[in-house]
């Protein structure tokens, strides 16, 4: 299926108004699940849909939700989610840490309790646009882990993404590094089963310990697991992202207790640094576009494929996929297609 990203998001809000959010917060999640889609991260993006209904159905995720403020110092505030959309109230806390780290230099915010967050370079974005230093922290609790540890064969983890985010210059755009600690989010081995596709290899481990490139092990019982990016660097990475986010934060972690019918459950820990503060502004772009100068001149190891810098592809995907459409594998579609005629939402109106 491939699909105009004005249909999706039409047809994206109105799945999410089912589960009886305002019509702001059904335009601004279908808005950041189709963007995560044009970027690229079709794990992030539509696709979502099915676990979102499942968990407004079940009542842990919580529409319309107004975030408990626990703390605020000024330049470090804890927020509680309450259950509510991620999407929404993740980036009403990084508003929250922009405007502090203006005023104070620098800002924190532990948030606890959100709902699904969605694509984090979202919010490294909207720090960089206003000309900040960004570094997310996320943790995940969402039932039974699904990455395992260094020189492990059982989940541990789940994909603890982190995102660091540089304000652009004019002549570059905002450096976004931003990449789960598993080898690859589940959300692209899910839409691998989907489709029907196998996964690369080395990122999986079916139940027996065995490298696999079957996307099914997941699915089935008993389960298999993703593994770390880069061994224990990626190991070391998870397990710091969910300390951060999760007990340092008061954000639930995943353990052996974590109970599965709880939903998702994302903690996240962002710092905010207004750049300004560290060095003058002219010295540090020209600085930035230097080093951006300096990492394209290397010399492409295939020549069809030039070199690029932390946030390039996904913009090179967007202008791709604005121009010609997002693709959606056909089980993923069939859901949402269920979804629709469950609550009696058709595609165009």
């Amino acid at each position: 299926m491939i699909i105009d990203h004005t249909r999706l998001r039409a047809f994206a809000n109105r799945i999410v108004a089912a589960g009886g959010s305002s019509p702001d917060e059904a335009a601004f999640v279908a808005d950041h699940l189709v963007e995560a889609n044009l970027r690229g991260h079709d794990s992030h993006g539509v696709g979502m849909l099915v676990a979102y209904v499942r968990d407004f159905e079940a009542g842990t995720l919580k529409a319309n939700q107004t975030p408990e403020i626990v703390s605020d110092t000024g330049t470090i505030s804890v927020w509680d989610a309450r259950a509510g959309y991620g999407q929404v109230i993740a980036h009403q806390a990084v508003e929250w840490a922009i405007k502090a780290a203006k005023q104070h230099g620098v800002a924190v915010n532990g948030l606890r309790n959100a709902h699904h967050i969605g694509r984090v370079g979202t919010y490294g974005e909207v720090a960089a646009r206003a000309g900040m230093v960004a570094l997310h922290f996320v943790n995940v609790a969402s039932g039974a882990p699904g990455v395992a540890p260094f020189r492990g064969r059982e989940g541990r983890f789940l994909t603890n993404p982190v995102c660091i985010a540089i304000p652009g210059t004019s002549n570059n755009e905002p450096i976004l590094l931003d990449f789960a600690t598993s080898r690859v989010a589940l959300g692209k081995v899910r839409v691998a089963h989907n489709a029907g596709k196998p996964m690369m290899e080395g990122a999986l481990l079916d139940h027996a310990g065995q490298a696999t490139t079957n996307p099914s092990v997941m699915y089935t019982e008993p389960r298999g697991v993703v593994l770390p990016f880069g061994e224990h660097k990626g190991s070391g990475l998870a397990l710091v992202c969910e300390l951060l986010a999760g007990a340092i934060v008061g954000s639930p972690s995943v353990t052996t207790s974590t109970p599965p019918e709880r939903g998702i459950i994302n903690g996240m820990l962002s710092i905010v640094i207004d750049p300004a503060r560290l060095s003058t502004r002219d010295s540090m772009m020209s600085e930035i576009d230097a080093m951006i100068a300096w990492v394209k001149s290397a010399k492409p190891s295939d020549p069809d494929l030039p070199v690029l810098v932390a946030g390039e592809p996904e913009r090179i995907t967007r202008a791709e996929r604005l121009a010609k459409g997002i693709e959606i594998d056909r089980e993923t579609w069939s859901q949402l297609l269920a979804i629709a005629e469950r609550y009696q939402i058709a595609l165009d109106r």
